[in-house]
């Protein structure tokens, strides 16, 4: 099984305010964590920078000029409460688009069986027009959107297991019936999205939410009986995982107690689906995760189970 790690330089151009838990260690630790010899023969690829336009797969044209035009010469811009641009981020997020798109090429010809895309700042929380959370534009979101525009892929689902409620990708597929969005999280947590009843107007939001102190057993449960069997429903011809790892019993910014077992075992959960319904296609796109230990073990386990093992 041939899985493609694709990753940036520019990733590490995001600069933040030290103390700023979205640090550029962040993908050092993913990286230290994937030079370990069992990940030799990770094909391996740098992300592509995109054009700024692809970003309106996802988003208004005038919001993605307000973003870009946001960006300072130095410095610090803040464009929302804990959301900053450096001079390095536009050029880190255009990267991250253009990664998480050329992690969907591959799948989708066939030319890898799966992608992993380490990437930020992360990108689930950003809505339509809204930055927040971190983020600036949707990545998973974009990336389905090309999926479906440039390769025909006509059922995608984004799995969001990052322990925040992905809103922005919610509201940007809200009304997109081609596109499942499934979502297990913390609540009550920021930023206070994602009940149950919350739907979509085609039935095609499924959030299943879980409480403070929640561990792996409880995880596992919840996924089985409210994620999985909508997703055998829906049959996606593609899975995109919103992967973060902040559910991660180690995380400083939640309490739920997860271990980078549980994390392996939803990702092979996922590639049952896949391989049932979508040729095994499977693109992952990292979120979040903060304890930098935390994190680096559950990629490991992560891309372990995309490779098969």
């Amino acid at each position: 099984m041939t899985t493609l790690f694709v990753s940036h330089p520019s990733a590490l151009d995001h600069l933040v305010p030290d103390g700023h838990p979205e640090r550029p260690a962040r993908i050092r630790a993913v990286e230290r964590a994937l030079e370990q010899e069992r990940f030799a023969s990770l094909v391996r690829g740098l992300a592509p920078r995109a054009e700024l336009a692809t970003a309106e797969l996802a988003h208004p044209a005038e919001f993605v000029e307000l973003i870009a035009n946001a960006a300072p010469a130095d410095g610090f811009v803040q464009v929302d409460s804990d959301t900053l641009m450096s001079p390095g981020t536009l050029s880190a997020v255009l990267h991250a688009i253009g990664g998480a798109n050329h992690a969907v090429d591959s799948v989708m010809s066939g030319e890898c069986a799966n992608a992993f895309v380490a990437m930020r700042p992360p990108g689930h929380h950003a809505e339509r027009a809204t930055p927040m959370g971190f983020c600036l534009f949707n990545t998973a979101a974009i990336a389905a959107r090309h999926a479906r525009k440039i390769h025909g892929a006509s059922r995608v689902a984004v799995v969001d297991w990052d322990v925040h409620h992905g809103n922005g990708t919610q509201d940007i597929f809200w009304d997109d019936e081609t596109v499942m969005y499934a979502s297990t999280h913390q609540m009550p947590l920021f930023p206070g999205t994602g009940a149950a009843r919350e739907r979509g107007n085609h039935d095609t939001i499924v959030n299943v939410s879980l409480s403070a102190g929640d561990d792996g057993a409880i995880f596992r449960e919840a996924f089985e009986a409210g994620i999985l069997p909508r997703l055998e429903a829906f049959a996606p011809d593609l899975i995109i995982i919103s992967a973060g790892f902040d559910a991660h019993h180690l995380d400083p910014l939640a309490n739920l107690r997860l271990t980078e077992a549980d994390f392996g075992w939803a990702t092979r959960r996922l590639m049952e689906i896949a391989d049932k319904h979508g040729g095994g296609r499977v693109v992952s796109v990292l979120e979040g995760g903060y304890d930098l230990d935390g994190l680096g073990r559950s990629v490991a386990a992560h891309v372990d189970a995309l490779m098969g093992r």
